[in-house]
């Protein structure tokens, strides 16, 4: 079996749930301030670990490297409520599943907790594993009682059916169930290996230290995930939308000069888990997540960049996340809304009404008809998820 990542799992859930400390369960790392040490001088700060798994002569999971190599798997962990929603929507097309962590020392839903299933549904991760971290600090009759609450929780979602997992990550209780649910019920998806390559862009860094030389300097460095085809060292590639020069967005060219993943350079980079592509673009475009949120493929083989699209829509009834749970109210002409496509979002000005909306965005995006988007209206001080969409028209 190879060690390459096959699979994108997010974990998502309330704040203190234990997101982290369930990677660290199975990884021994800590995601929120970890950085991965990539060879030939490469390191990329992402929340996420990749883990192997192996099952013994019993034929029982773990992670303690006893047996033989069952899967290669990344996690992709956001900690802090803001950054989470952003990976959610904006990471969705890099997901294959999920796993949802509640506390069982708390009520079920807590705030978050609905708006992230919330995102999951619009984001259309359908294979999900609901854990029940916690299960030390509570009594036998208070965890049944939780376990009730998130039972009630999950009807009617996209998680109705998900197994529920009772663990304690701190303690690293129950782990080998976990694994079960997870190797059952998020399988690999089929990968389209002969398409163009597509990959979105979640990060994007300068690896270069302070005082480097010009001769010695390394190309910028993009993360992100392959969603289809192949990638190769020496490849023409293209960045869309790419950067504003002058007013206008124009789209970068560069070439690869080496490729990460799984934590090892490879010749070629494939779907599944998550990569680290060095290119000979200047370091300074890459610089601080400078290209996240765009997509990357062959020269003249990605998708158009577009400032107008059409958008057929699925409004939430309520507002999920807050106290109160207001009704949403319609979309409105010359509304402004923040939508999310892929890594990538922007503004948009809602310029008609019908069957379908209108937008004319401010900055623009690389996506194509039928992609997904989600849909975010403010209110107070911060974006709020109200809906979903599917692009059905370019023009």
């Amino acid at each position: 079996m190879t060690e390459i990542p096959e699979a994108n799992i997010g974990l998502v859930g309330h704040v203190d749930h234990g997101k982290t400390t369930l990677t660290n369960a199975l990884s021994g790392k800590w995601t929120d301030e970890h950085s991965e040490e990539l060879k030939r001088g490469i390191t990329i700060r992402l929340g996420y670990a990749d883990i192997t798994y192996y099952r013994d002569s019993d034929g029982n999971l773990n992670v303690k490297e006893e047996g033989d190599a069952e899967r290669t798997i990344s996690l992709v962990d956001a900690p802090g409520h803001e950054t989470l929603m952003a990976n959610v929507l904006s990471g969705a097309a890099i997901m294959d599943g999920a796993i949802l962590l509640v506390a069982a020392d708390e009520e079920c839903p807590q705030p978050q907790t609905r708006e992230h299933l919330a995102a999951l549904n619009i984001a259309g991760v359908e294979n999900i594993v609901v854990v029940q971290n916690k299960i030390d600090k509570v009594s036998k009759e208070e965890a049944k009682d939780n376990y009730r609450q998130i039972k009630e929780f999950l009807k009617g979602s996209v998680a109705e059916d998900a197994p529920i997992v009772p663990i304690s990550a701190q303690q690293e209780i129950n782990i080998d169930a976990l694994l079960e649910a997870v190797d059952e019920e998020i399988s690999t998806p089929d990968r389209d290996r002969d398409a163009d390559p597509k990959m979105l862009l979640a990060r994007s860094f300068d690896i270069n230290k302070p005082g480097t030389k010009t001769e010695d300097l390394n190309g910028g460095v993009i993360g992100g995930s392959l969603v289809k085809g192949e990638l190769e060292v020496g490849d023409k590639i293209e960045v869309r939308p790419g950067v504003r020069i002058g007013g206008k967005w124009k789209p970068v060219k560069t070439k690869v000069r080496s490729i990460l993943q799984g934590g090892k350079p490879v010749e070629k980079g494939s779907p599944g888990g998550l990569l680290a592509v060095e290119t000979e673009l200047d370091p300074a475009l890459a610089k601080s997540d400078g290209l996240s949120g765009n997509v990357l493929g062959v020269e003249d083989k990605l998708p158009d960049t577009l400032d107008e699209i059409e958008v057929e829509v699925e409004l939430m009834e309520r507002l999920v996340g807050s106290e109160d749970e207001k009704e949403i109210e319609n979309i409105k002409k010359k509304e402004p809304l923040m939508l999310n496509v892929g890594t990538g979002k922007s503004a948009g000005i809602v310029t008609g009404l019908g069957k379908t909306v209108e937008l004319n965005l401010k900055a623009p995006v690389c996506a194509e008809e039928g992609d997904r988007i989600a849909i975010s209206r403010q209110i107070g001080s911060r974006w709020r998820l109200i809906g979903h969409g599917k692009i059905v028209s370019t023009q």
